[in-house]
């Protein structure tokens, strides 16, 4: 594969939206970068073209087996104006994990990366640079064979489109009301639910919406066997404060190994702060939070970075946690990622990549 990205730039840039009507996912900048895979040739064609309707066939395998992954990262705009990703190395390999478990062929990493910054950097003004603000990455792929028949697809498309945005959750940093789903069932051990796939995503939104309509934030899943251990939520991976050890639970190939998860367990364990991955059961949460010994608790991703949890319910039954309030533990993560993240503190741990 020639490494050599072609540019055509636009001819039409985009009125660019105020930051304080950003949201999430709402709007697109000028560019994309796509490349395409055919069987026999391997990965070709890297361009960075102006962002806009892709042309696909109605039998492309992609829309009838769901054959696809995908990625999110950020860009930040230091003070300085320098620009920062956070991690992307350890997004483009997750990428390959995702791949492999789909069975797509996988990607070059180092070039991936290089990629993401070739597109960041022709977009570097679209990078907001208001106070919570950034410029979500969104890597992908999809099958692409005009073919009705299950089995994987020969030719795939690898995009990179990018959207600034502001907090994801309209709470901000406030915490959150998560809802304990019950009755449906995400992913179990053996399937696909450690990969960055849409399928997971898709089988996540009637528990959502009904969490929605109840006046919930987010969907808590327990394991799909005995719908008793603690997984994740719909959009990160979530930590618990029982007395002075913070507990997460352990990966065992139904949830998803966030990026932002490993940094948080890195930064406490830094910080001499006991993390245990392990399993964790509803019941111990509620157990603890009844004994008085919960002290907090909070989610951790890409698109939110933390989230506190202020309130639980399981059953109809409600729990507040740290009286609704951030606690001091969720406070230090998510003011030392953003901080590093933002480039007003140094980055100790190397997690930041210059543009």
């Amino acid at each position: 594969m020639s490494n050599q990205i072609i540019i055509e730039k636009t001819e039409k840039p985009k009125i660019k939206p105020e930051p304080e009507h950003l949201g999430f996912g709402q709007f697109f900048t000028d560019h994309m970068f796509t490349m395409d895979y055919t069987e026999g040739k391997g990965w070709h064609d890297p361009k960075i073209v102006p962002y806009g309707p892709i042309s696909l066939e109605p039998s492309a395998m992609v829309f009838h087996y769901g054959q696809a992954i995908f990625e999110g990262m950020k860009a930040y705009k230091t003070a300085n104006d320098q620009i920062l990703l956070f991690r992307p190395q350890n997004n483009m390999e997750r990428v390959n994990v995702s791949n492999d478990r789909l069975c797509i062929p996988p990607i070059d990493v180092d070039f991936a990366v290089d990629a993401c910054k070739a597109l960041v950097e022709l977009e570097k003004d679209w990078i907001p640079e208001a106070e919570g603000t950034s410029l979500y990455i969104r890597p992908f792929i999809i099958a692409t064979d005009p073919y009705l028949g299950v089995r994987a697809s020969q030719t795939y498309k690898f995009m990179i489109i990018l959207s600034p945005v502001g907090a994801y959750y309209k709470e901000g940093i406030n915490p959150v009301r998560i809802y304990v789903e019950p009755n449906y069932v995400r992913a179990v051990k053996g399937g696909i639910g450690f990969a960055k796939t849409p399928g997971n995503y898709a089988a996540s939104l009637k528990a959502q919406i009904d969490a929605k309509n109840a006046g919930y934030t987010q969907v808590l899943w327990l394991d799909g066997i005995e719908k008793k251990y603690i997984e994740e939520v719909g959009t990160m991976n979530v930590f618990f404060r029982i007395n002075d050890e913070v507990i997460t639970p352990s990966l065992e190939g139904s949830i998803l190994a966030g990026i932002t998860r490993m940094s948080a367990i890195e930064l406490l364990k830094s910080s001499g702060i006991k993390v245990i991955e392990r399993k964790i059961s509803i019941k111990e949460v509620y157990d603890a939070h009844e004994a008085g010994t919960l002290k907090e608790a909070f989610g951790t991703g890409t698109a939110a970075v933390i989230s506190p949890i202020g309130e639980l319910n399981w059953n109809n039954k409600i729990i507040k946690i740290n009286d609704g309030e951030i606690g001091e533990i969720s406070s230090k993560v998510y003011d030392t990622i953003t901080g590093i993240q933002s480039g007003k503190l140094k980055d100790t741990f190397g997690w930041t990549v210059k543009i």
